[in-house]
C-alpha cells in the first residue's frame, strides 16, 4: 500500500499543476510521515542530497555560462560561422546548429542555449526568408546537444547517481554528440534545400573571416581548455568548473571588456537562481527516491523490468521508449532521479556497462527536451518567435526521427561511446 501511495500522490500533485521538484519532495515526505518510515532522517537526507563534491561543478559551470552569455560570446561564435558557411543553401540553419554545439559546450543547458542562440540568429534567419517555426525548431533541437556535448550538467548528475567517473562520461559524450550534431546539420540542410531557404547574400572575405575567428577564438578555446585539462589530469571535472569561471571572467573583463565590476552582482544573482532551481530538483528528487526505496517501490519496479525480457539490448530499447515518453512531460534531471535508482540494479543484473549506458540514457533525455507537450527547449523557442507548441511540433518531427535513429545506433554500438575514454586511459571496461 505504501509503495502505491507514493506514486498516487506524486501523480495527483503533478496533475493539479504543482512543479515537479516540489511534487517529488511532498510525495516523498508525505509517504514517510503517513507510514512512519523514518521521517526523522529527512533533514539529514536533505543535506546529503547536495553534499557531494561532483555536484559542486554544477553551480560553477552555470556561473561560467552566465558570464560568457553576458560577455556576448555567442554572438562572436555565430558571426564567425556565418561568414564561413552562411552564404550556402541552408547556410544559416547550419550556422545555427554549429553555434548551438559550441555554445552548448559552454553552457551545458538546453534552454539556455536555445535562448542565447535563438535571440541571435532567428531574426536573421527570418529576414533571409527562413520560416520562423522552422528556424525556432532547428535551434531548439540543436540545443539538445547541450547535455551530450561536455561539459554537461546531466552527465554530472548521472555520474553522481551511479558512481561513474564524470571525466570518463565527458569524454564518452564527445563522439555521440558530434555524430548527432552532424546528423542535425545534414537534416537542416536537406530541409532548407527542399524549401528553397538560402544563405546570406554575400560571402565573407578571407580578412573578415580571420577577423571573426580572432574575435571568437577565446570562446572556441573554452571547451578545449576544460576537456584538455581533465584529460591531462591537471584537474578534476569539479576543479575544471572553477577554472571555467576564472577563464570566463578573464576573457569577459580583460579581453573583450564587455563585463564590468558593476555587472558581477547581476551575474551572481542570475547564476544563483538557475543553480537553485537545479539543486532544488536534486534535493527533492533525492528525498522521493529515498521514500520510494524505503517503501520497496524501486525493488518492485526493477524486478518488473527484468521480467520483460532476458535480452539486455531489448530491455535497453524498451527503456529508451519509456525515457522518450517521460521526456514529453519531465525535465532531464527529474527523470534521472526518478529512473536511475530503478535501473541501477537492472544494469548490474544484465551486466550493462554504466559508462556506455550513461551516454544512451542522456541522449534519450536530450531528445525529450524538444518533444511536446512540455519539451523545455521547444517551449523556450516558441516564446522567442511568439508561436505555439503545435506549430513547432510539426517542424520538429524530422529532427526527432533522425535523433531516434542515432539513439538506436548508440544503443547497438557501445564502441562509439567507449572509444575515446578507453583510448585516453580514463576507463577500462
Amino acid at each position: 500500500m505504501d509503495a502505491v501511495f507514493v506514486i498516487i500522490i506524486l501523480v495527483a500533485l503533478m496533475l493539479i499543476g504543482i512543479p515537479i521538484s516540489t511534487a517529488l519532495g511532498i510525495a516523498g515526505v508525505a509517504t514517510l510521515l503517513i507510514f512512519n518510515l523514518g521521517y526523522q532522517a529527512t533533514g539529514a537526507n536533505f543535506v546529503s542530497g547536495i553534499a557531494s563534491f561532483p555536484l559542486l561543478a554544477i553551480p560553477f559551470f552555470v556561473l561560467a555560462g552566465v558570464i560568457l552569455e553576458k560577455a556576448g560570446l555567442a554572438a562572436r561564435i555565430a558571426k564567425f560561422f556565418e561568414l564561413l558557411v552562411g552564404q550556402s543553401t541552408g547556410g544559416l540553419a547550419i550556422v545555427a546548429v554549429v553555434t548551438c554545439i559550441f555554445w552548448g559546450a559552454l553552457s551545458g543547458s538546453g534552454p539556455a542555449t536555445t535562448a542565447a542562440v535563438g535571440l541571435l540568429l532567428i531574426g536573421s534567419m527570418i529576414r533571409h526568408g527562413y520560416d520562423k517555426d522552422f528556424s525556432a525548431a532547428t535551434i531548439a533541437n540543436a540545443s539538445d546537444l547541450s547535455i551530450i556535448i561536455p561539459p554537461s550538467i546531466a552527465f554530472i548528475i548521472y555520474g553522481n547517481l551511479t558512481g561513474t567517473s564524470v571525466s570518463a562520461l565527458f569524454m564518452a559524450g564527445v563522439f555521440p554528440g558530434l555524430l548527432m550534431g552532424i546528423s542535425i546539420a545534414v537534416t537542416a540542410w536537406w530541409l532548407s534545400r527542399r524549401r528553397g531557404f538560402k544563405g546570406i547574400e554575400r560571402k565573407g572575405s578571407a580578412i573578415e573571416i580571420l577577423r571573426a575567428l580572432r574575435e571568437a577564438v577565446w570562446a572556441l578555446l573554452a571547451p578545449v581548455i576544460i576537456l584538455g585539462g581533465i584529460y591531462m589530469g591537471i584537474f578534476t571535472p569539479t576543479e575544471a568548473a572553477v577554472v571555467a569561471v576564472f577563464y570566463s571572467l578573464f576573457i569577459a573583463m580583460a579581453i573583450y571588456r564587455t563585463v564590468k565590476l558593476k555587472d558581477l552582482v547581476t551575474i551572481l544573482v542570475d547564476a544563483s537562481v538557475i543553480s537553485s532551481v537545479i539543486m532544488a530538483i536534486v534535493v527533492f528528487a533525492g528525498i522521493f527516491s529515498w521514500a520510494a526505496s524505503t517503501t520497496g517501490l524501486i525493488d518492485m519496479l526493477a524486478e518488473g523490468i527484468m521480467t520483460v525480457s532476458p535480452n539486455a539490448i531489448i530491455m535497453i530499447l524498451l527503456v529508451n521508449i519509456l525515457l522518450l515518453g517521460l521526456g514529453m512531460f519531465l525535465d532531464a534531471i527529474s527523470i534521472s532521479y526518478l529512473i536511475m535508482p530503478i535501473l541501477m540494479p537492472v544494469m548490474k543484473t544484465f551486466g550493462i556497462d554504466p559508462l556506455w549506458y550513461g551516454v544512451v540514457f542522456i541522449t534519450a533525455l536530450a531528445i525529450g527536451q524538444t518533444t511536446p507537450p512540455v519539451g523545455v527547449n521547444l517551449f523556450t523557442a516558441a516564446n522567442l518567435v511568439d508561436s505555439d507548441i503545435d506549430s513547432l511540433s510539426k517542424e520538429i518531427v524530422p529532427y526527432v526521427l533522425v535523433n531516434v535513429v542515432i539513439l538506436i545506433v548508440l544503443s547497438l554500438l557501445p564502441c562509439i561511446s567507449l572509444f575515446l575514454p578507453v583510448k585516453l586511459g580514463l576507463y577500462s571496461p
